[in-house]
């Protein structure tokens, strides 16, 4: 089957780097993308019974990859800063 995309002109740039990045013609990059992205009944199936236990993620430093860099150090700390308060008193009577 053949596809023809009308594609804004940014985004031929952005796969055709990420191509370059992979070693691969454009053509063969967009491919692997869809190749990828599409899983058959049978594959989605064995997935779910737990039969297929591949996972696009290596490992839990590899899935969060994307995130690199979003945040600084300083917003780290202040998004996963513990609650300064002393608590509320309990009554164990």
């Amino acid at each position: 089957m053949t596809i023809t995309l009308d594609l804004q002109p940014e985004i031929e740039r952005g796969l055709l780097a990420q191509a370059q990045l992979h070693g691969l013609s454009l053509q063969d990059y967009v491919l692997e993308i869809v190749k990828r992205e599409v899983q058959t009944p049978e594959a989605m199936n064995a997935s779910l019974a737990g039969k297929d236990r591949t996972s696009p993620a290596a490992n839990l430093v590899e899935l969060c990859e994307p995130l690199r860099g979003l945040l600084n150090d300083n917003e780290i700390d202040v998004l996963f800063s513990r609650n300064p308060s002393t608590g509320r008193p309990i009554d164990l009577s």
